[in-house]
């Protein structure tokens, strides 16, 4: 842009104006999306404090009722984060030591720690390079006469493929635990026409609530999803001490409640998780419009059976460029961060596993190449603008 002051003409980059006048950008923009609805959330906050009931309050069942509607699926049981409800989905099913549980190398260590720590055997396994979700020919590789569990992750906000995880699951006997934190209100068409919501197609669904995730809360908070009665039961058990009745113990529990101010607060978050869902969408496609020429970089895969929520928008670069763009991107006041730049079987923790360093090509690549951009429900068009226009820069210096 040319501007002249004083018959001086001084020739000024438009991404420089624009960042002089718009908003900070964020990674996740939580304080504007509250001011949003802040009057309500006030309310349901101020409801519950009045009421005094903080645990196992009427918000609890409420939002669990509400959320099972809008998920079309017979029983939701809320719990104190989405850890929890990962092992608390293991206990229900009444695992063993031993027992094997096969999941995706390329996940946040949520997934696996406590298939550890009920001593299960977690068994990696490589993701689709295109999906970055569970690559189901290498799960049926990996299946043994010890093999118990399929535990796919519903990653950056798109369905694994349930259409052939659901048969081999059948195949061989195996249950399904879908991890699908990452991914609430996302839908899988199966072949039939049939449609269903991340974390209601397998045995037992979970979710978290993490401030950060699409449905949100302002705290920790999770969730289990499940058809099955009889096991719902046992879950909403187990959660509480494993007690059928006051001081009555049925089960090994735990202590891991879904707090009543965060229920209220996921009641009214929840009324606009489509519309949340809508404008990441909206976000996602403006990105791809800005990249659509731009070599040296791939903008996220969609698959044709799986809706696309978004909760990251993840970019693929040569490996040689990804972390001198995020460097770019940082002097240029652009947050950035890398999903997850250590392969699980590369973790100090887990390497009494002894998995093989060659044996994981996929999630060792990458690693070495994933860049996630800003994404959130609260972005002014300038602030895309500088984005793109920034991302756009660095490859056309390169």
């Amino acid at each position: 842009m040319i501007l002249i002051i004083e018959n001086i003409i001084f020739v000024v980059p438009l991404a420089s104006i624009i960042r002089t006048f718009m908003k900070e950008i964020s990674m996740v923009d939580l304080k504007s999306q509250y001011d949003r609805i802040k009057l309500e959330i006030d309310d349901a906050i101020r409801s519950v404090i009045n009421s005094t009931a903080f645990i196992r309050g009427k918000d609890v069942k409420l939002f669990e009722d509400e959320l099972a509607e809008y998920l079309g699926v017979r029983n939701v049981i809320g719990c104190g984060n989405g850890t929890d409800a990962l092992q608390i989905a293991m206990m229900g099913l009444g695992l063993k030591p031993g027992d094997e549980v096969i999941t995706t190398n390329f996940t946040f260590i949520a997934t696996v720690e406590v298939i550890a720590l009920l001593g299960l055997k977690p068994v990696f396994v490589d993701p689709d390079p295109n999906t970055f979700n569970i690559s189901p020919e290498e799960v049926e590789k990996a299946i043994t006469d010890k093999t118990k569990v399929i535990l796919p992750v519903h990653l950056f906000g798109q369905c694994a493929d349930m259409e052939k995880l659901t048969p081999l699951a059948k195949k061989y006997h195996l249950y399904i635990i879908e991890d699908a934190a990452q991914a609430t209100g996302s839908e899988f068409t199966f072949k039939d026409g049939s449609v269903k919501k991340a974390g209601t197609i397998g045995n037992i669904g979970t979710t978290s609530f993490f401030p950060s995730k699409n449905l949100g809360c302002y705290g920790d908070g999770g969730a289990l999803f499940t058809d099955d009665d009889e096991l719902a039961k046992q879950i909403r058990s187990i959660i509480n001490h494993g007690m059928t009745k006051k001081y009555y113990h049925d089960y090994i529990g735990v202590n891991s409640r879904l707090d009543t101010i965060q229920a209220a607060i996921l009641r009214v978050k929840l009324k606009y998780l489509d519309s949340y869902n809508d404008a990441r969408r909206a976000v996602a496609d403006a990105y791809n419009k800005a990249f659509m020429f731009t070599r040296g970089i791939s903008s996220p895969y969609r698959c044709d059976n799986s809706t696309h929520i978004f909760h990251q928008y993840t970019l693929k670069t040569e490996p040689e460029d990804r972390d001198a763009l995020k460097e770019h991107l940082s002097v240029n006041s652009i947050p950035s961060m890398i999903y997850y730049p250590v392969p699980l079987h590369k973790q100090k923790a887990y390497q009494y596993l002894g998995c093989a360093d060659d044996k994981f090509p996929v999630t060792e690549e990458l690693s070495k190449r994933v860049l996630s951009l800003p994404m959130h429900t609260e972005f002014e068009d300038q602030q895309i603008d500088y984005i793109t226009e920034k991302v756009n820069e660095f490859f056309e210096e390169i």
